[in-house]
């Protein structure tokens, strides 16, 4: 930060994730230098522009409930970044208003390795029936360990990722993810910054995330009934019934 200051810039666009304590020390060192936050709790008193994340959270468990899943899991980016915790809190959130909470919950850096690492601790046996994921990259991790396990998506399990990155719409099956748009994103904080360079008080309002619906979303697997289990109980029953004539 001091470096940056020395070389005499007129403002600051600081992408890192930061706590609203971290932000507001910062901000300080910048003085009167207009700086604007894209990574920071949404509780700092400091100019801020960022996606909001209750809207996109609340569409992905809404179509994930309606489509009948009740086992859902989260894999979440690490635990330091303020969009990840405000991601992960609007989850929960949202979940909890169908009178669910996760099933399981997994963390990653946001790679695609993470991603990958973090569902092959649930492979084979322990997969919910569906995945809320906080980032494309790690969505996409994710479905190289289902892949390479055979299970298939989306009929034995859903995924939703987060970003709508370029890429993600060429996943096989295209990624259902939650859009950020990123190109939005810079020319609003860009004009955010300009307007505090001009003297102005710049909008504060969070950004709108959307629901992009693709192919790796559907109803739950119906589980087919154990026919042996099914014998032996009905087996169990005669014999208790005889017993009682």
């Amino acid at each position: 930060m001091n470096e940056l200051l020395a070389q005499r810039v007129d403002a600051l666009l600081i992408n890192l994730p930061l706590s609203a304590q971290q932000a507001a020390q910062i901000q300080l060192q910048c003085g009167n230098k207009p700086a604007l936050f894209l990574d920071v709790e949404g509780s700092a008193g400091v100019a801020q522009c960022q996606y909001q994340s209750a809207s996109g959270a609340r569409q992905a468990v809404d179509h994930l409930v309606a489509l009948g899943h009740r086992q859902i899991g989260v894999l979440n980016g690490p635990e330091r970044s303020a969009s990840a915790r405000a991601r992960f809190a609007a989850w929960q959130q949202a979940l909890a208003a169908h009178q669910l909470a996760p099933v399981c919950v997994l963390s990653g850096d946001w790679s695609a390795a993470a991603g990958y690492q973090a569902v092959m601790t649930l492979l084979p046996d322990r997969l919910p029936q569906a995945l809320l994921v906080a980032n494309d990259q790690m969505a996409l991790g994710a479905m190289r360990a289902l892949h390479q396990h055979g299970v298939k998506i989306p009929a034995e399990i859903s995924l939703i990722g987060y970003d709508d990155t370029a890429e993600s719409a060429w996943y096989q099956p295209p990624l259902t993810t939650v859009r950020q748009d990123l190109q939005q994103l810079g020319t609003v904080s860009v004009d955010r910054l300009l307007a505090q360079l001009a003297g102005e008080t710049p909008p504060v309002e969070p950004l709108e995330t959307e629901l992009v619906l693709r192919e790796t979303t559907a109803a739950p697997l119906q589980q087919t009934p154990d026919v042996a289990e099914i014998a032996r109980q009905l087996q169990a029953l005669a014999r208790t019934l005889k017993r009682s004539s």
